[in-house]
């Protein structure tokens, strides 16, 4: 894995990562509207018509790319599809769960309880590999259990948490911790397009079973292009495909650390269009749980003076060592740049 390529895949996680901290905010938008029946939009038209849109735009996005490149790019087999849809899945669960989360709770809480996949991860991997998780993991998860506390408030005697929204929200967490590790381990072989294509494909028939049990009321239909246009650009089109194209370049143990920028962006989105209040405490919980994904993912047994600094020369951008003058700008471990594949 090549240094550009680390890079660029961290440009792909950060890009996805900070889609996805907005879906929240506009998802809350849309059940303080109203559809054409004078009722609002339910959580069942609000995810069917991200899922109906997305599937349309990757579809056109995936024949454009076969027919400029038809003979470059692979196509996927029986048994790609196959792993995929069943991975896709699990996107679909994790729609389902953080819309309804945040009917019930703010979103700052939603994405915080969301953001447990930290330790869920831990789990996943252990469960995996048989082994017991390091001291680092470890101390890891007990900084974003204590965290968590302080992102959402517990300790304010006065805040009284909806229990079907942290309930959700956690359901939410354990879904997208199966989608990270699909997204970083099945048919990589493939294009992130089709990729997403045959994930969606999973998730939707979840949310299409989903919205027949519990849409009870007639269907709005201007939830397409009222709220569904912006739900499945920001929710179904950029992000996944971005996490399947960057986290593969990155590893997951970067790639972890990249995507919690969802975190601060979700509270700050939250903050400013949805004028929810977040305390100073919250946001001490929130750098709490940021600290513990980074420690975590790093690698700190490698010599700490590795680091990987930005150099110009001759037009070109240079990453060759070490060095210590202002006209460098250290950017980031070069342990770290690496990425972890072995973490979560």
């Amino acid at each position: 894995m090549t240094k550009n390529n680390t890079i660029k895949g961290v440009f792909l996680v950060s890009l996805g990562a900070t889609s996805y901290g907005m879906l929240a905010t506009f998802v809350k938008l849309a059940y303080a509207s109203k559809g054409a029946s004078g009722l609002p939009f339910t959580p069942a038209e609000v995810i069917s018509s991200q899922f109906i849109l997305g599937i349309i735009a990757i579809l056109l996005i995936n024949g454009f790319q076969k027919a400029k490149n038809s003979d470059v790019v692979k196509k996927a087999s029986k048994k790609n599809i196959s792993q995929l849809m069943i991975a896709g899945t699990s996107t679909g669960l994790t729609s389902i769960f953080y819309y309804m989360a945040v009917k019930f709770v703010p979103v700052s809480i939603g994405i915080v309880l969301l953001m447990q996949t930290v330790w869920m991860g831990v789990l996943l991997e252990m469960f995996l590999t048989r082994k017991l998780p390091s001291a680092t993991k470890i101390i890891a998860v007990i900084i974003v259990l204590i965290g968590t506390v302080f992102a959402t408030n517990m300790i304010n005697n006065n805040v009284n948490l909806d229990w079907r929204g942290v309930v959700l929200g956690l359901s939410a967490a354990a879904s997208f911790t199966t989608t990270m590790y699909a997204a970083n381990s099945v048919a990589k072989e493939i294009s992130s397009a089709q990729r997403s294509l045959y994930m969606l494909l999973g998730g939707a028939v979840v949310v299409f079973l989903f919205a027949l049990a519990t849409q009870h009321t007639p269907f709005n239909y201007d939830i397409f292009y009222k709220w569904g246009i912006l739900v499945a650009l920001f929710g179904t089109i950029i992000p996944p495909m971005l996490l399947n194209a960057g986290f593969p370049l990155t590893g997951i143990g970067l790639g972890s650390i990249v995507s919690s920028l969802e975190l601060p962006v979700s509270v700050t989105m939250a903050y400013l269009l949805l004028g929810e209040k977040v305390i100073f405490l919250q946001w001490i919980g929130i750098l709490m749980i940021i600290f513990a994904i980074v420690i975590m993912n790093a690698n700190w047994r490698r010599n700490p003076r590795d680091f990987l600094y930005i150099s110009y020369k001759n037009h070109q951008w240079h990453f060759p060592g070490i060095y210590t003058s202002w006209r460098r700008f250290i950017f980031w471990p070069e342990s770290i740049i690496s990425g972890n594949r072995g973490c979560i």
